[in-house]
């Protein structure tokens, strides 16, 4: 496993839309343990193939002891909302407004190419948008309601 350099806003690839992983092979499973790696050193919860300079649909999240391994994910239901505060390894110190669904179902594939569906509420659906918006060139930056300043806008209900 390597640890890979987290790319910030100013870089082009950030805003580009990332191609499909067509072949689960070694190669995908040693960037999936990096991104791993560089997630945890990263002190994030989640971390996007682009993030790292890689064009492909690769997610990996880890929160509360749950670990998660998204790679061609597809959001394939939305339910409710909520308005939440997100922060991104690539925009350090910009904290923005959104509203994201309080749930999704997200339809994915494994490492081995086997296909897994999840249901996310709350926190994790939150980061699976997130995640999802990277690989299609999307930052917080782009679709903030607001940048958030604690010290005005505390409570978010």
């Amino acid at each position: 496993m390597a640890l890979r350099n987290i790319l910030t806003y100013e870089e082009d690839v950030l805003h580009k839309v990332c191609r499909e992983v067509t072949e689960f092979d070694s190669k995908l499973a040693t960037l999936l343990d990096d991104m791993h790696e560089t997630l945890t050193e990263s002190g994030g919860v989640g971390l996007a193939a682009p993030q790292i300079g890689i064009l492909r649909r690769v997610v990996v999240a880890e929160y509360d002891d749950q670990y998660y391994e998204l790679i061609n994910p597809v959001i394939v239901e939305k339910k409710g909302s909520q308005r939440v505060v997100e922060g991104c390894l690539s925009c350090p110190g910009q904290n923005c407004v959104l509203t994201r669904p309080q749930k999704v179902t997200v339809k994915a594939k494994n490492r081995f190419g086997e296909d897994v569906k999840y249901l996310f509420s709350g926190f994790w659906a939150k980061l699976a948008c997130h995640e999802i918006d990277h690989l299609d060139g999307v930052l917080i930056i782009d679709i903030k309601e607001k940048f958030y300043d604690p010290k005005t806008d505390k409570n978010l209900k």
